[in-house]
């Protein structure tokens, strides 16, 4: 997978891709959420996240309490020695990574934690989300990172076209 190639696209369609999005906040049509899912699904058909995995190789999760509680479990760590270990407090008061690529990101790409990952993990790139326009700023953002939240907005636009 080219990464290069998706955000160079991503960054010459901002504009475009931000304007689509503003439209669908201010008129949003009755199917939305149904476009959105079966658009989601047509993406994920297409593109492999374990052919790529950088957002974990360049994004940290925030990481909930619940989150932080059911690793450290599955991890048979005390929740403060797994704090210590891997997170930090960030400039939003947020338990994040202390570094990046992912502590948990193995060479062939897969999760030593998937079973357990952190719910930003297992909604990202939150493609398939009720009301998408809510996160237009975080789904602009996340094309420049992952090439299906790219390919979601661009088949969006075909998709609402063809309506």
């Amino acid at each position: 997978m080219n990464l290069d190639f998706y955000k160079i696209q991503a960054l010459q369609k901002q504009k475009e891709h931000k304007k689509f999005l503003e439209g669908l906040k201010k008129k949003p049509p009755k199917n939305l959420d149904y476009i959105v899912q079966e658009t989601h699904d047509e993406v994920f058909e297409k593109i492999d996240c374990l052919q790529c995995a950088n957002c974990c190789k360049t994004t940290g999760p925030l990481f909930t309490s619940k989150d932080v509680e059911r690793i450290a479990k599955h991890l048979k760590m005390k929740v403060a020695d797994f704090e210590d270990k891997f997170l930090q407090t960030d400039e939003d008061q947020d338990l994040v990574l202390q570094t990046l690529p992912c502590w948990f990101l193995n060479d062939d790409n897969t999760c030593s934690i998937y079973e357990v990952r952190p719910k930003a993990c297992r909604e990202f790139p939150h493609t398939d989300r009720k009301k998408i326009y809510q996160i237009n700023n975080l789904t602009i953002k996340n094309t420049l990172i992952c090439p299906a939240a790219y390919e979601f907005v661009e088949r969006m636009q075909k998709n609402l076209e063809k309506k």
